[in-house]
């Protein structure tokens, strides 16, 4: 008998994501957040879904092959550095993304990290706190004027574009996969290389995919490359930064704060060295979870699971793995 099972990996998924998995007769079982490895392959192999929603955790080659009805992986999001799209690419298993479901949510907490660390909210809030009115000697920094770099220029960084040039902040972009009508349209400049934007940015935001030639990509090379006194803003993916070198350039003063939404391990371990540097602000990835993103994000995920066991077309920008899984079957 076909499996009638659709897996999230996460505690919950919005209602209307849970109506519409019902009202299409499959049933939703889940999986509690970033599950260890054997205990989210018992649970694959018992479920045995015929499609998964990857929320939280790692959704590795060993999951996959325990579950012998899987047909489609979707991810409650953009990013699929947690999912194995190789393994799943050899079962010819298509991974399909909610592809621009949660890019204003996410583009909104993009500045509220800069604002926030830029006009240092958190330090000074704490201060406040402890009793100390710091008024005397502090001298902030407008943030109009300055010139943002955007890596990547997808959807969220096409949202973040809009809401910083409304308070007055310069953008400018690095995407080799875009383009120029695209750079035009929002009225962005371009720059052929991502060291040239580096060095021209105050702020640099990050809007790419992990893959192994970004992972890294802000480490101590390209740190050095960047201004005296700039800002590093990641909603994307924590392995992005070189963790230790980021630090090493807050300890020195040559990044003058970061907001990250972001981290190499999910979650990090409590002994991290963020925690005790006030110029980096920290928030537990949560950029894209939104009351009204939940319900974009959780609705479309859905909708490509049911397209792919229904026989439909989900979109071809929407698969991840579309050109391999093409030539593994031409």
């Amino acid at each position: 008998m076909d499996s009638r099972n659709i897996l999230v990996t996460g505690p919950a998924i919005n209602e209307q994501a849970v109506k519409l998995i019902a009202d299409n007769g499959y049933s939703v079982a889940y999986v509690p957040p970033y599950t260890n490895e054997e205990d989210l392959v018992r649970i694959v192999a018992e479920v045995d879904p015929v499609g998964v929603v990857v929320r939280m955790g790692r959704f590795g080659a060993s999951a996959i092959d325990a579950a012998p009805s899987l047909r489609v992986l979707s991810k409650h999001g953009v990013g699929v550095d947690n999912i194995d799209v190789d393994a799943a690419t050899r079962r010819e298993i298509p991974v399909v993304v909610a592809a621009g479901a949660n890019a204003r949510s996410v583009a909104e907490h993009a500045i509220a990290l800069l604002l926030t660390t830029v006009k240092r909210i958190v330090p000074l809030d704490g201060s406040l706190r402890a009793g100390r009115w710091e008024k005397a000697g502090f001298s902030g920094v407008e943030v109009a004027g300055l010139t943002m770099g955007l890596v990547g220029f997808g959807a969220i960084a096409r949202h973040t574009a809009v809401y910083a040039k409304a308070l007055g902040i310069h953008v400018r972009a690095f995407d080799p996969f875009a383009d120029d009508a695209t750079f035009a349209d929002a009225g962005v400049t371009r720059d052929a290389a991502v060291e040239d934007l580096l060095a021209a940015s105050d702020i640099v935001s990050l809007h790419c995919p992990l893959t192994p030639q970004t992972r890294n990509l802000i480490d101590d090379k390209t740190i050095g490359l960047m201004k005296a006194g700039s800002y590093i803003v990641n909603t994307a993916r924590g392995g992005l930064i070189d963790e230790d070198a980021l630090v090493r350039a807050i300890d020195s003063g040559h990044i003058a704060g970061a907001g990250l939404d972001t981290f190499a391990t999910e979650p990090p371990s409590p002994d991290h060295p963020f925690w005790g540097r006030q110029q980096i602000v920290v928030t537990p990835h949560i950029g894209g979870v939104t009351r009204e993103a939940n319900v974009r994000v959780g609705v479309d995920a859905v909708e490509g699971i049911l397209a792919v066991i229904q026989g439909r077309d989900p979109g071809r920008e929407r698969i991840v793995n579309y050109r391999a899984l093409a030539k593994a079957t031409t």
